[in-house]
């Protein structure tokens, strides 16, 4: 998935937004609360894809190769895609899909009502 396609995939997802930030990584929100990040640095300037997880993911995800736990975000249940082939760009956007959710339903009622969103 390329950067424009991880972009315009979350910015499908209801009551998004988009802020670029520490050195130039596509920072996706929902109600404030950061549920995907597509950066590039390092050795070859490859874009990498963090995004956050359930536990079970998480687990799932950090051992299988192509991915690490997300630097400064680990802690949080995040992993971050570092090879452009380590899945489908179908799996991955499940994965989003599926951070999205779980960050939705960290928000306040209020804050849900207001976005009039309701997560599954």
């Amino acid at each position: 998935m390329t950067r424009d396609e991880f972009n315009d995939f979350c910015k499908s997802l209801k009551a998004t937004t988009n802020v670029v930030q520490w050195g130039g990584a596509s920072v996706w929100k929902i109600g404030g609360k950061i549920f995907a990040i597509c950066s590039i640095w390092g050795e070859g300037s490859q874009s990498k894809i963090s995004f956050k997880c359930n536990d079970l993911s998480y687990s799932l995800l950090r051992e299988q190769p192509g991915f690490i736990p997300a630097p400064y975000l680990a802690r949080a249940k995040w992993v971050q895609m570092e090879q452009a082939d380590a899945m489908s760009d179908e799996d991955l956007k499940s994965y989003i899909n599926m951070a999205y959710t779980i960050i939705c339903a960290k928000l306040t009622k209020a804050q849900r009502q207001e976005l009039d969103i309701n997560p599954k």
